[in-house]
């Protein structure tokens, strides 16, 4: 589940701290199994800059939620993207990697130790990373079969680390009960492939191995800039302005 709330600055620790609290008490990761990659409860907290807060005070604020998380709730934290101790760890998937069950066995070894806490995951809860970073947009594309090996295929062509689209992480789900297979991605950075982008290859993927598209579907928000930069691509109007956007107008004049 994905959870994004606004605030101003001063509240923003205490609310995602409430949140994390009612996480910790109902969710018992020994008893967990799903699909998505998961080693925490709360599994990630990003501080994400909105408007024109500087990105300087949400890496502040993610080390302020980091070292509470710890002392309150005595779940270990590793930081991520902005607001990385380790450069190595900028990454979100390579912390994550292997899930709750592999960083229990691991969070002792050299290059596992979190950054807030003691060498051991939370009992029921494990670990949380939390990080600092641009909005990024979660990104989803159904596929009219069960084929999970053709998700997995399209998923490895189009994401940055396996040599594809630039700023998309992505990878092969099976919805069993839909009788689908899912592409599912982060886009970290809309700015430089944004979803238009993403789902003309995926399309054309799928097509050239007989397989047609069954919908797709954004998670959460997205910032009015992306939705922007669909708009360019789709209808090949690389001209168009945000004061094109009426609400924007209205908005700007009062």
């Amino acid at each position: 589940m994905v959870v994004t709330f606004v605030s101003e600055p001063a509240l923003a620790v205490d609310a995602a701290l409430a949140g994390a609290t009612v996480a910790t008490a109902r969710i018992d990761l020994r008893r967990h199994q799903g699909e998505h990659p998961r080693m925490g409860a709360t599994d990630v907290v990003p501080f994400v800059p909105f408007a024109d807060l500087p990105m300087a005070v949400c890496i502040d604020l993610a080390r302020s939620f980091g070292a509470r998380l710890w002392k309150e709730l005595h779940v270990p934290v590793f930081y991520y993207g902005e607001a990385a101790i380790r450069p190595e760890r900028q990454e979100l998937e390579k912390i994550r990697r292997g899930g709750f069950e592999d960083l229990r066995t691991h969070i002792a070894d050299p290059d596992r130790m979190p950054d807030e806490g003691s060498a051991a995951v939370h009992p029921s809860a494990g670990a949380t990373a939390v990080g600092a970073r641009i909005p990024l947009i979660a990104y989803n594309v159904n596929l009219k079969t069960t084929d999970l090996r053709l998700a997995k295929d399209i998923a490895k062509t189009i994401r940055a680390s396996s040599g594809g689209l630039p700023n998309v992480k992505a990878l092969g789900f099976a919805l069993g009960d839909r009788g689908l297979v899912q592409v599912s991605m982060n886009l970290t950075d809309y700015r430089v492939t944004n979803i238009w982008k993403v789902f003309r290859v995926i399309r054309d993927e799928a097509e050239r191995r007989g397989v047609e598209v069954e919908a797709s579907e954004i998670v959460g928000t997205i910032p009015l800039a992306a939705a922007v930069g669909v708009i360019k691509d789709a209808i090949v109007e690389p001209a168009f302005r945000m004061d094109q956007i009426l609400e924007k107008r209205v908005w700007a004049a009062e």
